[in-house]
């Protein structure tokens, strides 16, 4: 798949992706924002969600691991960086499958945190692999 112009924030979003990531790091290097991984292939419930998330983007110590938390922390402009952030959620369809209410709940934050950061002119892209 050949990734999107990340530099275009209007179109940021919750995205799904198949193949190799490394276009999309790519693309975030050349956009400069930050890029992260965070790998859902052995999370078991929604506290692996948590500590793969908190570990993957090093989130602040303040998070507190549940969705509210989470949720204010996608907000948080320290966390987020200067420029904006590429976030790739690899993994996910078996936590998809097996837990599909709290994978709606982290679809919905992000897609929420993605609106967010695009009414403030900043990149905040997601997608799912």
């Amino acid at each position: 798949m050949k990734a999107p112009d990340l530099s275009v924030v209007d179109e940021a979003g919750v995205l799904a992706w198949s193949g190799a990531t490394a276009p999309l790091a790519t693309a975030a290097s050349h956009a400069h924002l930050q890029y992260s991984t965070v790998g859902l292939g052995h999370a078991k419930d929604r506290t692996d969600v948590f500590a793969e998330l908190d570990r993957a983007l090093k989130l602040p110590d303040h998070f507190g691991r549940n969705w509210d938390a989470l949720a204010d922390v996608m907000e948080d402009r320290q966390w987020l960086g200067k420029h904006g952030r590429v976030v790739v959620v690899t993994g996910t369809a078996a936590y998809r499958r097996d837990h599909p209410n709290d994978w709606a709940t982290l679809e919905e934050i992000l897609a929420e945190a993605c609106e967010f950061w695009k009414e403030r002119h900043v990149a905040f892209w997601v997608f799912t692999a």
